[in-house]
């Protein structure tokens, strides 16, 4: 059944690509994907099953995975890239989770009611956020400064019948000609889920509570100032696929920005934003039946920041200048309780209170060469400094490294180019980058991080090198009016590739643990991806589509690399007329033969799922009220992927429904 439906995806790709239609017109192009767009109405009252998690819409792009710990928080891949190489942001904001287990991603801390759009940005796309190698994403806030003058506001709820998730919110906001507010809440409570075949999934409930606030005003209609705050605290977090749960999340997100657009001139957007934010995490395994030794492992990250961008037009060029900076504060500690309440605790700091400052300058230009033509340069260079505060915990770490000093710093640099044409109906582009980035706390200071899905314990490396990594990247688009059809590529040759290795000389601290491995780097790694979109229209209200993506990646040994995407695809159908929505979606996996097997990964088989939504908007008084409902899984396919953490199975058959009420 799967190769067939690989063969028909296969055979409607090549009819589409067929389709021939003139269109002249060019656009700037580059790698960078909205995959969420919602300008004047919150992201949720885009979708088709309105209120999903961030997460679930990030795996819209083929740029992106997600690996998976349980049914809560799951942490974002960018090119089969994890978040030391990649940048996570809110808003241009730099936020950093404070777990030393990435239970905390950023996308965990906003929510769909609170969100216009997520713009993942592949490679050096992304250099203008800071040094990352694989990408970044932005998750933006719906923007309130255009909203109709008077009052606004929506109420929202939802259920969901697998772990009998509960969804209420709502949203308050005020405009006139000076000034705008808006207030925004979600509560989200579940249950453990079940996988398929009615398996129930001990420890997977979560709890969360999510605030947004913005005020903002116009000094005239060229300068304004706005002031937001986002409060997330999530409790009750369970994580089936680690050893331990999380008793709280909590994130509290603050900043104030300056915009200035004019009318005309060369500048036509100038912001600067001055931001703070602070996360506790808290992980304990007081609710488990059975553990060797009990613990209690808090995090704090606390961060400060600003950038400023300008963004203008000179004649051909269409040019960004962008300055930030951050301070960010990262510790962590472990508390073991022995069974026997006379022996002493033990104690530990996991991350050494490391202080990061980072100072960096992006400048990027759009160069239009004709009406067919156009060339973008980009480059970055960043200072980055680590400081290690805490005494005891840097003695800790000299143990292994004698002659460690309390701090390092780097300089980071990158640099991009793009040539992009357009020829009738078909746009190809091509270009290459070079970039560099500083090692993580975890990887630069982490002092036995037990990682559950290889069973070792880590121990970061302060010595470590920028790691480095050359870029080239291909893309062809061919539009008409029926068609869209897209193909990118791109190829990542590291030096320096940071990754854990085994040090057979060191004991491990972790009841059960296989051993130690120490953060080192390869002379080189390589990864590889590839993927295909395509969207057919057969007529005004029906719309075919499709996905293929490709990833290899191997090391200097010719081992794969860990958590590597094999083939997935998706393929559907949507209907769409003023008030109804229908939709069918099919999506897999290959089976992942080339697993990483030297870093501890074993097989995962192929899988197939069916989702199947409707919805249906219509007006009550001057008021809208939209229904969505749908089935996820409909054939209860017991299944999971090669990025779910420990082989935890995914969640079988569900059932929700979302309703949301709008004031207009």
């Amino acid at each position: 059944m799967k190769k067939i439906i690989v063969w028909m995806l296969t055979i409607f790709s090549t009819i589409c690509w067929a389709q021939e239609e003139q269109n002249d017109s060019l656009s700037v192009q580059n790698l960078n994907e909205i995959i969420v767009i919602g300008k004047k109405a919150a992201l949720h009252l885009k979708q088709q099953k309105s209120l999903t998690s961030v997460e679930d819409y990030l795996q819209k792009s083929t740029k992106v995975n997600m690996i998976k710990r349980g049914a809560y928080a799951w942490e974002p891949t960018i090119n089969n890239m994890s978040t030391e190489r990649t940048v996570i942001m809110i808003d241009g904001m730099r936020i950093f989770g404070a777990c030393t287990d990435k239970m905390d991603p950023i996308t965990s801390y906003v929510e769909v009611s609170n969100l216009s759009e997520a713009t993942v940005a592949s490679g050096q796309q992304a250099s203008c956020h800071g040094a990352a190698i694989g990408g970044s994403v932005n998750l933006k806030r719906s923007a309130f400064t255009q909203n109709p003058l008077g009052y606004n506001g929506s109420f929202i709820s939802g259920y969901e019948s697998n772990n009998k998730q509960k969804i209420i919110g709502g949203s308050l906001g005020y405009n006139n000609e000076k000034f705008y507010t808006h207030f925004d809440f979600m509560h989200r409570n579940a249950g453990n889920y079940k996988s398929g075949a009615n398996q129930k999934i001990n420890f997977s409930q979560f709890t969360k509570y999510n605030i947004s606030a913005t005020t903002g005003y116009f000094i005239n209609k060229k300068n304004n100032l706005e002031a937001s705050l986002i409060y997330d605290n999530a409790t009750n977090l369970g994580y089936p696929a680690l050893p331990m749960d999380v008793s709280l999340a909590k994130a509290e997100i603050f900043s104030l920005s300056y915009r200035y657009t004019p009318a005309f001139g060369i500048i036509s957007n100038w912001e600067t934003k001055f931001y703070a934010n602070s996360v506790t995490h808290k992980m304990d395994d007081t609710k488990r039946p059975s553990v060797p030794i009990h613990m209690d492992m808090p995090g704090w990250s606390d961060t400060y920041g600003f950038y400023s961008t300008l963004k203008g037009k000179y004649k051909a060029h269409d040019f960004t200048a962008d300055l930030n900076a951050f301070y960010n504060k990262s510790i962590a500690e472990m508390t073991m309780y022995p069974a026997d309440p006379k022996e002493n605790l033990m104690f530990m700091y996991t991350w050494p209170d490391v202080r990061t400052l980072y100072n960096g300058l992006s400048l990027e230009d759009y160069i239009k060469i004709n009406p067919k033509t156009t060339l973008r340069i980009g480059t970055a260079i960043g200072f980055h400094s680590n400081d290690v505060i805490n005494d005891l915990a840097l003695e800790s770490l000299r143990i292994f490294y004698p002659e460690m000093q309390d701090s390092k710093k780097r300089f980071l640099k990158s640099f991009t180019v793009n040539f992009s044409q357009k020829k009738g109906d078909l746009e190809y582009g091509f270009g290459g980058a070079y970039a560099e980035r500083a090692s993580s706390v975890s990887e630069g200071y982490g002092f036995y991080l037990y990682n559950s899905s290889d069973f070792y314990d880590y121990i970061g490396n302060p010595f470590l090198k920028n790691e480095k990594a050359l870029e080239a990247n291909f893309l062809l688009n061919y539009k008409t009016k029926q068609l869209s059809s897209k193909i990118t590529s791109s190829y990542f040759h590291f030096n320096d590739y940071i990754i854990g290795q085994i040090d057979p000389n060191i004991l491990p601290m972790t009841i059960g643990a296989a051993g130690v491995k120490k953060y080192t780097a390869l002379s080189y790694a390589a990864i590889f991806n590839t993927d295909l979109n395509l969207e057919y229209s057969l007529s005004q209200n029906w719309l075919l589509k499709t996905q293929f993506v490709y990833s290899l990646g191997k090391d200097n040994q010719g081992n794969n690399l860990p958590f590597i995407s094999p083939i997935r695809y998706s393929a559907g159908i949507d209907y769409k007329n003023r008030n109804l929505n229908l939709g069918i979606l099919a999506l897999g996996n290959l089976a992942q033969k080339e697993f990483a097997e030297a870093y501890g990964q074993t097989k995962t088989p192929d899988y197939l799922i069916f989702n199947l939504t409707a919805g249906y908007s219509f007006q009550w008084t001057e008021n809208i009220i939209k229904l969505q409902t749908g089935i996820e899984n409909i054939c209860d396919k017991y299944y999971t992927t090669f990025s779910d953490w420990n082989k935890i199975p995914r969640m079988g058959r569900n059932i929700f429904i979302n309703i949301v009420y709008r004031l207009q």
